[in-house]
């Protein structure tokens, strides 16, 4: 039986992660969160005691982080400062979580030799034109450009060099923009969809011509373990489900599902740097390891996404004013 380490595993993507390990397989998992503003203990609620221990505790903290990973057969690094916005205001958590914290992992994973799979972005390519044919791939060169994703690049670098100067187990996946169950309000869909419930007309960035290559979170772990199960030392994997969709497009998509005119939003000043376009080519991770996506259709995933939200208004409604206030001063 594997015993997981799971870093941010109370956060959005990590928390879907260690639900998925646990309707999907046997393993034992230990989540290590900091619980920011952005876990949230009550994600990780109803999963069996026997099975998932919580620790609360930081992935920069060397003794702590050494101490569970010795107890590991792998970790699988989720933990991130993951908010554009965020980095623009204050980069210096970026720095702290994302690289510092990624190195104090690998060191204790080296030192345990533990199997270690670190969960990254498809920022840390930069953006592409709208017009532009191309995807990105496994090859693409690095041109991040926020303090998010520039950490976020430097992180992925730090684990390549793991691998090559001191044989750390490891490999990297970076994924498209992820959906779902459990992800703060402060995020683009759940913002908008948890507006419509409160009778607010949702905010559209710009002209909203700005695309992203949605997948849905399940989606996203079972590409996880499947990188996890079958992957190759050293590699990365790049996991989307061609779900790209212009944030026009998405909010309109999120009117007609919850039974509202397709043009009730408003615009507002758009993100500084405010990348145009991702799109991800998963051919690899596809041909290599077998893995398909589940929610090949995003409007099929967006409503059971939509009907999530209404049915746990409890778990977002306590962070639902303090995010729109931090907006509205922001003209956004």
């Amino acid at each position: 039986m594997t015993r997981l380490l799971v870093t941010g595993g109370a956060g959005f993507i990590g928390s879907n992660f260690v639900h998925h390990v646990i309707a999907h397989t046997e393993h034992q998992v230990t989540v290590l969160d900091k619980l920011t503003y952005a876990g949230n203990r009550a994600s990780l609620a109803g999963l069996p005691d026997d099975r998932v221990t919580f620790v609360q505790g930081d992935i920069a903290d060397a003794a702590l982080v050494d101490e569970l990973t010795s107890r590991a057969d792998a970790v699988v690094h989720y933990a991130a400062e993951s908010h554009n916005d965020n980095s623009l205001h204050d980069p210096r958590p970026f720095l702290d979580t994302n690289i510092v914290g990624t190195y104090t992992l690998l060191e204790a994973a080296r030192r345990h030799d533990v199997r270690f799979h670190h969960i990254s972005t498809d920022e840390v390519y930069g953006d592409l034109e709208l017009d532009d044919p191309q995807r990105f791939t496994e090859t693409t060169p690095y041109s991040p450009s926020s303090p998010y994703s520039s950490t976020k690049a430097g992180s992925d670098l730090l684990v390549r060099a793991w691998v090559r100067s001191f044989g750390v187990r490891a490999t990297i996946s970076n994924c498209s923009n992820n959906y779902g169950p459990y992800q703060h309000v402060e995020k683009f869909i759940p913002r908008q969809i948890t507006n419509v419930i409160r009778g607010i007309r949702p905010k559209l960035y710009g002209a909203g011509e700005n695309v992203r290559d949605w997948i849905h979170a399940d989606d996203h772990s079972s590409a996880v373990m499947a990188i996890l199960d079958r992957g190759t030392i050293g590699e990365t994997y790049l996991i989307g489900a061609d779900g790209e969709k212009n944030n026009r497009q998405v909010v309109e998509q999120i009117l007609e599902l919850m039974d509202q005119p397709q043009d009730a939003y408003e615009h507002v000043t758009d993100r500084a740097g405010h990348d145009l376009r991702y799109a991800i080519d998963s051919t690899k991770l596809r041909t290599e390891l077998g893995w398909m996506p589940q929610y090949g259709d995003f409007t099929r995933g967006l409503a059971a996404t939509i009907d999530w939200y209404r049915a746990h208004e409890d778990w977002w409604a306590p962070s639902k004013d303090a995010t729109e206030a931090f907006y509205a001063g922001k003209g956004q």
